[in-house]
């Protein structure tokens, strides 16, 4: 987490859980050997297990979700702490519901500031950064989750149904171990966005990840910036080794967009990946590498610019796959 910027700010007040933040992102780190997330890890392993949505009201929000037929959540919480309606999401996963009244001050409520010299201690581990600043991460821009081919249609119509999204028109995308369907449901304005992905290879990135997390899940988060070359060059000052980008992608890029050279060795620099749409808009993308064949994060700027990417994704998978343990034939 800090190599990414985050700063541990909070501890609960009963369990082992702690909350890493930098701009608008809270991270909940769980390592309760009891309760639903130690079920979760003991069945896949390191990943995400739960993500939280604002709405306006929660608990109207989870009755309709149940209407519709969406497995309720409940788990036993201490005396003074928050309970948050949930129902069940992909792969066995949480979605929390949390609104402005109480539930707003979850944070404040359940857990209690870091100790100032804890946090020192923790940002001397950051090579050459006496008093790091964060690397400039501002919000969650998408999710990405993956899950068995078969089970996207049900997926889609449970997003679609449950939260107020539209699909937008699917596409399959070129990974070296075959071809993996990809589809988006977000919000007209971009505040909720998750793309599903699924693939009838198990040898595709998204088809390893159900054979290493044991079923469908949350495979990568993408975190949003302002300024994708500053967040760059604090990333690499915090140690952070970026996937590989081969050097033969950003030849292209010149080729592709007519790119003057100046940025295209500041791409190259930070192993930062491009794509530009019709009108104009420009996405830039850096991925960290997967950890542990399951998860990874991408960071991301937007410019304009409502899609993710899709250009880049060959040559994303690609390095992805070079990085992977091999799969028995």
């Amino acid at each position: 987490m800090a190599s990414l910027g985050f700063r541990r700010t909070g501890r609960h007040r009963s369990k082992e859980v702690e909350v890493w933040t930098q701009g608008a992102i809270a991270l909940v780190v769980n390592a309760e050997r009891e309760g639903f997330a130690h079920s979760f890890y003991i069945t896949h392993g390191p990943g995400v297990c739960a993500w939280c949505l604002k709405v306006p009201d929660a608990e109207a929000a989870e009755r309709r979700a149940r209407g519709l037929l969406a497995a309720p959540f409940r788990q036993a919480v201490a005396a003074g702490e928050i309970e948050m309606p949930a129902v069940r999401g992909v792969g066995g996963s949480l979605i929390y519901f949390v609104d402005d009244t109480e539930r707003a001050r979850w944070r404040e409520v359940d857990f209690d500031p870091v100790d100032p010299a804890d946090q020192a201690v923790l940002d001397q581990e950051v090579p050459d950064q006496e008093t790091p600043a964060d690397a400039g991460l501002v919000g969650v821009d998408h999710l990405s989750q993956s899950m068995d081919y078969d089970e996207m249609l049900s997926w889609l119509l449970y997003y679609s149904a449950i939260l107020d999204v539209e699909k937008t028109p699917g596409q399959d995308v070129a990974d070296p171990g075959g071809l993996t369907r990809s589809q988006v449901v977000a919000t007209r304005d971009g505040a909720l966005r998750v793309v599903l992905n699924a693939s009838q290879s198990r040898r595709t990135l998204s088809g390893r990840f159900l054979s290493e997390f044991f079923g469908s899940g949350t495979q990568h988060i993408a975190l949003a910036t302002r300024d994708i070359f500053a967040t760059a060059a604090a990333l690499t000052a915090r140690g952070l080794a970026p996937l590989p980008i081969p050097e033969n992608y950003y030849e292209d890029l010149i080729a592709r967009f007519a790119l003057d050279d100046d940025l295209v060795d500041r791409l190259r620099a930070g192993r930062i990946l491009y794509d530009r749409d019709a009108a104009g808009g420009e996405y830039f993308q850096i991925y960290t590498r997967t950890f542990a064949d399951r998860f990874f994060f991408e960071i991301v700027e937007r410019r304009a610019y409502d899609a993710y990417g899709a250009p880049n994704a060959p040559i994303r998978l690609a390095a992805q796959a070079r990085l992977a343990k091999p799969v028995a034939g």
